[in-house]
């Protein structure tokens, strides 16, 4: 039966105290947390490594690619040379890539200026109004 004056139910031998369970509990959250952390540390560094050997892959290729187009690039300037002296058609390959290079950096130009300035100014400016907003709204209280 329950002690009503000092608000202790009687307990049984087996049955662990208020203190033990938060004390348990504590210690099983903790675990937890770093078991969980372990998880994850050992699932980034697999996914790192995967990054690593895929972006190093990629590289490779793309240097491959770079060393196809000065192929592709000599056999142009050899496919000119059929018809014009190989000096010309070596001249000719190089303007054409001049200007399409040219053409390239001018569309990157366009491109960077319209992301400068880096500040997000659609949310600064919404940001501002709710900030408007709510003064207003506090000046509206102060009066009433």
């Amino acid at each position: 039966m329950a002690d009503v004056a000092n608000h202790r139910t009687p307990r049984t031998g087996s049955e662990p105290s208020t203190a033990e369970l938060v004390q348990r509990a504590t210690e099983q959250v903790s675990r937890l947390v770093r078991d969980e952390l372990a998880l994850a540390r050992a699932e980034l560094t697999q996914k790192g490594r995967h990054a690593g050997i895929g972006i190093g892959l990629f590289g490779g290729g793309g240097a491959l690619a770079l060393y196809g187009l000065g192929a592709l690039v000599a056999a142009a300037i050899l496919l000119l040379a059929l018809v014009l002296p190989a000096w010309a058609a070596a001249l000719i390959v190089a303007v054409v890539l001049f200007l399409i290079a040219g053409v390239l950096a001018l569309v990157g130009k366009k491109q960077v200026s319209q992301a400068v300035p880096p500040m997000p100014e659609a949310t600064v400016r919404s940001v501002r109004a709710d900030v408007d907003t709510v003064a207003a709204a506090v000046k509206d209280r102060g009066r009433a």
